[in-house]
């Protein structure tokens, strides 16, 4: 058997020298490199931060904390700071609203409106979750949809299509549990909370039972 003359060897290993570069290209070409993800032009320097988080402290925080101890004596209260939710629970959420939207012929969910809250002061949520900060401050988030250059909140009929909050509201203001015109002379009277019959079947995109407390010790 002949042995590879000088010539031939050279030769041989640039072409597997080509065929590696080769492979190595097409593997390269099978994973696309994600694009850049710019900043948003909200976001706010750690100073920026601070600075607001300590104005609440001043304007808010001391006038809510007496107003809370007042209302029942002896009962030590502090006001909450921060509600934080789990980050996969809002990526699920995100494309939770995105699927029901886009089944209930939504074009394109514009918003997300985050509204302030206040807990009662009972043992249970209606859905029987436990009240674990009575009486402090949260909030929930619900999507928005643009109708006529305006931004609405909406949730999903029982029809499968999606209506306003608005639109709910301003007919079962009186009819879902919540103190109305006649009761508002009753000094203390709890809400039941208790749904009328046709909204039973309908979805609410409200979402709400962040983690919330005393500011962390290791943040502002």
């Amino acid at each position: 058997m002949k042995r590879p003359s000088s010539v031939t060897l050279p030769i041989l290993c640039t072409l597997l020298l080509l065929f590696i570069v080769s492979c190595n290209q097409e593997s390269k070409k099978d994973k696309p490199v994600p694009p850049i993800v710019e900043a948003p032009s909200n976001i706010i320097s750690l100073n920026e931060a601070d600075v607001i988080y300590d104005n609440y402290t001043k304007h808010r925080v001391q006038l809510i904390e007496p107003y809370e101890q007042q209302r029942i004596e002896g009962e030590d209260f502090t006001a909450g700071r921060f509600v934080d939710f789990d980050y996969d629970t809002i990526k699920q959420y995100i494309e939770y609203i995105d699927q029901e939207a886009k089944n209930a012929g939504v074009k394109k969910v514009t918003k997300l409106r985050l509204y302030f809250a206040n807990y009662p002061n009972t043992d249970k949520f209606p859905n029987g979750k436990k009240v674990i900060h009575k009486r402090q401050n949260s909030i929930f988030m619900v999507p928005t949809l643009d109708k006529g250059g305006i931004n609405y909140g909406f949730f999903i009929g029982a029809n499968g299509n999606a209506q306003l909050i608005r639109d709910w509201k301003d007919g079962t203001m009186d009819k879902i549990g919540f103190v109305t015109t006649s009761e508002k002379a009753q000094a203390g009277i709890m809400p039941n909370f208790s749904l009328n019959s046709n909204l039973q079947e309908s979805k609410s995109l409200a979402l709400n039972f962040g983690q919330g407390g005393p500011p962390p010790k290791t943040d502002f």
